[in-house]
């Protein structure tokens, strides 16, 4: 069957929408700054549109470093408000991405009111109509949303097998791996440009906020299951990429929106994995609690 049938477009890209968001997320999570892809999410419509400005393009490469360097610019000035310690991390994101993403908006109503470019579509994208958008290689149909994230999920394991140890490191330990000479900050700035153009390619699929959902929910199920980082990262994948078809059917079932509901099945695996480790917690108790004591020594 072709590539370009509607059905299997979408259930393919939103499995790789997913299994690209839970690859990079899975170390936002563990570090603790989950919020992150909020910022950068948002953030990346003022690099769209400051790419159009200068360029004139509404997609492909350009507008992927573009969204890259907003996400830099996003997490740098956090880092910056961060540091002065008159403002905590969620206060700094609180200031810097709605600014950002006014500053976008406000680009995008000034010069670009007659561009197919508006925050809508890259707020909420819409997955249902990847099919229609094709390329031609080798004969074949293949959706552009596809290719394009097939293309990022290589990019976005290549770098992690690259950097797999010094991500690791400067996960649990930045200073460490900074004594060590591995040079956690240039790792982390290079991970988050990733991150956010893996968000240019996913926002016309299911649009970047949906997005934030595969980047955070799929490693949060995944670490309540797994305390190993090779298994949380290869079950927060599978996760994101059995809601795919799990949240399409549910969607044609229920008649809404497909993207939305693949993002809220990511959130019923987290509903299962935080049952299953309950669970698991109240068995161990439970067992502990029926050993017999220890013999006292005479």
């Amino acid at each position: 069957m072709s590539l370009v049938d509607p059905t299997i477009a979408i259930l393919i890209t939103g499995a790789l929408v997913g299994m690209t968001g839970a690859l990079l997320g899975s170390f936002l999570v563990l570090r603790g700054n989950s919020m992150l892809a909020d910022a950068i999410s948002h953030s990346i419509l003022f690099g769209i549109a400051v790419a159009w400005l200068l360029t004139g393009q509404t997609s492909g490469p350009v507008q992927i470093i573009g969204a890259a360097l907003s996400g830099v610019l996003a997490v740098f000035l956090i880092e910056l408000l961060t540091r002065t310690r008159r403002l905590r991390d969620d206060a700094a994101i609180g200031l810097v991405f709605p600014a950002l993403f006014s500053a976008g908006v406000v680009l995008i109503n000034v010069y670009a009111r007659d561009v197919h470019l508006d925050e809508h579509t890259v707020l909420l994208g819409e997955i249902g109509f990847v099919w229609l958008d094709t390329l031609t290689i080798a004969g074949m149909e293949i959706p552009r949303a596809m290719l394009t994230l097939s293309v990022m999920l290589l990019v976005d394991a290549l770098f992690v097998l690259a950097f797999f140890k010094t991500l690791k490191l400067a996960t649990f330990d930045a200073d460490l791996a900074r004594v060590l000479g591995l040079m956690p900050g240039l790792i982390f700035y290079a991970h988050l440009s990733l991150l956010s153009g893996t968000a240019v390619a996913a926002f016309d699929a299911v649009g970047v906020v949906l997005f934030i959902s595969f980047v955070v929910v799929p490693p949060a199920a995944a670490y309540l299951v797994t305390q190993r980082l090779v298994s949380l990262i290869a079950l927060a994948m599978l996760i994101a990429a059995a809601s795919a078809p799990i949240g399409y059917w549910m969607a044609v079932w229920l008649d809404v929106s497909i993207g939305g509901m693949m993002a809220l099945s990511t959130g019923g695996f987290l509903l299962l994995a935080y049952c299953w480790r309950r669970l698991r917690d109240h068995r161990h108790y439970r067992s502990r609690s029926l050993e017999p004591p220890p013999a006292s020594s005479a």
